[in-house]
């Protein structure tokens, strides 16, 4: 899953790296780089759509801020958007809270990496068996090696609250989901000295991260046959990523800077691996 993220770029590199044609945010829209980012939060999001009041109804490429947890446009209250976070890739061209936006709306949200925390088998079996006490469990940040930028595979939706006017600047809301699949088994790039070798040992899932050549195709708002775009939908190649032991300061959303990403030499005392 992908439960807690770090996004530090800024407008001008994310502009650079996507090739954005418009970003020109309004009073309060431009966001602070965040290093603990959490569900409900104002996000970065790459996407193609036409422009609003636009003579040409060609796409452009945008730089917008969602909120991260997705509300389907049919629902009739916005509370259940803080759940809807994650959509599995395995289901989300049929699921009714996103085919739609799969078809038509999907986006890319830039990220540093992600922050996962290590299941062992034992802490799984805990769950199954829906014990309460659990082990302390150690964060890792996961990142590309090479210090690219981790593009999130995303959907966004529209939302009206018909409670306001039209002219209410809280009328409209515009929210997003990551996309997540099953985690590598194979070899981290980086691994740490001790614990996981690869990113299932930290998780059975993991985000849907696009690889630059996916990225015109996945926001490209004229492809909409899901046979075609399912593809899309498959991991990247193995080996990009590498995964460190961080903190567990970053388990309490309130931390937030960036000692969150400093690596750690191994897992913190009392905590799994």
């Amino acid at each position: 899953m992908c439960g807690r993220y770090a996004s530090s770029r800024g407008p001008e590199d994310l502009a650079g790296i996507f090739e954005i044609e418009k970003w020109q945010p309004e009073e309060g829209e431009q966001l602070a780089p965040d290093f603990n980012v959490a569900p409900t939060k104002e996000v970065y999001a790459v996407l193609d759509r036409p422009l609003k009041d636009a003579a040409d109804p060609a796409p452009v490429r945008q730089l917008r801020t969602l909120k991260w947890g997705l509300v389907p446009s049919w629902s009739k209250t916005p509370e259940g958007g803080a759940r809807m976070i994650n959509a599995r890739a395995e289901t989300v061209h049929e699921k009714p809270s996103y085919r739609r936006a799969f078809a038509a709306r999907r986006c890319v949200l830039p990220a540093d990496g992600y922050y996962e925390w290590v299941t062992a088998p034992e802490e799984r079996q805990l769950e199954v068996e829906g014990k309460k006490k659990r082990p302390r469990k150690q964060p890792y940040f996961v990142t590309p090696a090479d210090g690219s930028v981790f593009a999130m595979a995303g959907l966004y939706e529209f939302w009206r609250d018909k409670t306001l006017p039209d002219e209410h600047p809280l009328a409209w809301w515009v929210t997003c989901t990551v996309i997540t699949t099953e985690a590598e088994t194979t070899p981290l790039a980086v691994a740490p000295e001790e614990g996981p070798r690869s990113l299932a040992d930290i998780h059975p899932r993991m985000p849907l991260m696009l690889t630059p050549d996916r990225w015109d195709a996945w926001l490209d708002p004229s492809r909409t046959d899901v046979e075609e775009l399912r593809p899309l939908l498959e991991p990247p190649p193995a080996g990009l990523m590498r995964a460190y032991p961080v903190s567990t300061a970053v388990s309490n959303v309130r931390n937030n800077g960036p000692e969150l990403l400093k690596e750690l030499e191994g897992p913190e005392e009392g905590t799994l691996f």
